[in-house]
C-alpha cells in the first residue's frame, strides 16, 4: 500500500523487506524456543518503574547470542545490496575478524549503551550509525520478548499498578525514546522504536521535557493529510510523529509507518527539530 501510494520509495521500501525479513526469521526462532528466564520480581520493577528507571535497565541479562549473531552479519549484506555498499561490508569484515566481538555489541545495544558502541565504531573507522542500526535491528526481536514477558500478563497487581502510573515519554521496558505515536480510536499510544511496547501519557504534551504551553505544537504539514501530524517543542526543540490507524501496528512492522512518513521527519528537521540521544539510566 505505502509502494502504490509513494514510488518513489520503492528503494527503501526493497530494503525494509529484506530487513524486516530477517527480523521477522529471528522472531519466529526465539518464539520456538524456551522463554527467556528473568529473575526480575515484579515489585521491585515496580520500584524501579516508581523511579522512573526502565524494567530492563542496567539489568545482567543474557542474550541468545548463537541465534542473533548470524542476524547481525545478514543484516550488514541485505544493506551492502540496499545502498549501504562497502559501508556496511566493511561492518560485517570488523564481525568477522573479530574486531567487533559479537556478544559485547549485541549486550551495549540492549542495554542501550549508544556512546560506547558509537565510540567503538569510530575507533575502527565504521560508520557509527550503521553499527548502531545493524545491532539495534538484531537484538530487537529479542527485547520484544523481553518486554512481553514482563508486561503482557502482569498478573502482579503492584507491578500492573507501576505500568498505568507510567508518565514518561521513554519505553517502560527498555528505556528507548518512541518512534512515533499511533493515534487509534482517540488514545494517543507511544510505540517504542526499539522494543515496540505500547504506552499512554495521561497529559497531552511534549514526551521529551513535559512542555504543554504556547511553545508545544501539533500541525499537519498537508493540508490534505490531517491524520499524518508532527508535535514540535519549542523549549527543547524535539518533534514526534504522530499517525491515526485503525489499530496498532504489531512488532516487527511498526518501522513501515516510520518509513511512509519519513517525510515528516524531513519537514521537522528544516525547521530545527530534531530527536534527542537516548537517556542514560544509573
Amino acid at each position: 500500500a505505502v509502494l502504490d501510494a509513494r514510488p518513489d520509495l520503492a528503494p527503501a521500501i526493497a530494503l525494509q523487506r529484506r530487513l524486516l525479513t530477517i527480523v521477522a526469521e529471528v522472531a519466529q526462532t526465539l518464539d520456538g524456543g524456551s522463554t527467556p528466564r528473568l529473575s526480575l520480581p515484579p515489585r521491585y520493577l515496580a520500584a524501579k518503574l516508581a523511579r522512573g528507571v526502565p524494567a530492563l535497565a542496567r539489568e545482567p541479562i543474557p542474550l541468545p547470542v548463537p541465534v542473533l549473531s548470524p542476524a547481525l552479519r545478514q543484516l550488514c549484506d541485505a544493506l551492502a545490496a540496499g545502498g549501504a555498499g562497502d559501508t556496511a561490508t566493511h561492518i560485517k569484515e570488523a564481525l568477522d575478524r573479530g574486531e567487533i566481538e559479537d556478544s559485547s555489541l549485541l549486550t551495549a545495544c540492549l542495554m542501550r549503551n549508544q556512546i560506547a558502541i558509537r565510540t567503538g565504531a569510530t575507533h575502527r573507522g565504521l560508520a557509527p550509525d550503521l553499527v548502531w542500526l545493524v545491532a539495534e535491528l538484531a537484538v530487537s526481536p529479542f527485547v520484544h520478548k523481553l518486554q512481553r514477558v514482563l508486561f503482557a500478563c502482569a498478573a502482579d497487581e503492584t507491578l500492573r499498578s507501576a505500568l498505568q502510573a507510567w508518565n514518561r515519554g521513554y519505553c517502560p521496558a527498555c528505556g528507548s525514546w518512541p518512534a512515533l505515536a499511533e493515534v487509534v480510536r482517540s488514545h494517543r499510544t507511544l510505540r517504542c522504536a526499539f522494543c515496540a511496547c505500547a504506552w499512554e501519557l495521561t497529559a497531552y504534551a511534549c514526551i521529551y521535557c513535559e512542555e504543554g504551553g504556547e511553545k508545544f505544537v501539533t500541525a499537519a504539514p498537508n493540508d490534505d493529510r490531517k491524520d499524518r501530524r508532527i508535535e514540535v517543542c519549542g523549549t527543547c526543540g524535539a518533534y514526534l510523529k504522530t499517525i491515526d490507524l485503525p489499530e496498532l501496528s504489531p512488532f516487527p512492522l511498526l518501522s513501515i509507518s516510520d518509513l511512509e512518513t519519513t517525510d515528516l521527519d524531513v519537514a521537522a528537521m528544516e525547521h530545527g527539530y530534531s530527536r534527542p540521544m537516548l537517556k542514560e539510566f544509573t
